[in-house]
């Protein structure tokens, strides 16, 4: 499958805009990104990096935005047409935004989201 980075982005908003209001409004200091693939995991579809919502104190400030990072190529390898690609981006960002919230892999595979 092949997209362009501009394309695939879109669609990543577009997932984005999917997750309810009250849920994106809750989000705090965390950035979305695209990248082409993972250095060390090239398969790997997403990843989140930083502090979960959960695991914040007092002492969490003039920190650097979370990052959630959706990597195209890994994405792309494993879609035949751009509606499994809408699909796995939806997957993938519900995936590393319940992360940003703390909720961890095992919740995740329990609720269908693994």
């Amino acid at each position: 499958m092949d997209m362009t980075r501009r394309r695939f982005e879109e669609l990543v908003s577009d997932a984005l805009d999917t997750l309810p209001p009250d849920l994106t409004a809750a989000m705090d200091n965390v950035v979305v990104l695209v990248e082409d693939r993972h250095d060390s995991d090239p398969e790997l579809l997403g990843l989140y990096e930083g502090v979960a919502l959960t695991e914040r104190t007092s002492n969490y400030g003039g920190v650097l935005p979370d990052r959630i990072t959706i990597y195209q190529d890994a994405i792309l390898d494993i879609c035949d047409d751009e509606d499994d690609v809408v699909h796995e981006i939806a997957v993938t960002v519900v995936h590393e935004v319940a992360h940003h919230f703390g909720i961890d892999e095992e919740t995740l595979e329990e609720l269908g989201w693994g």
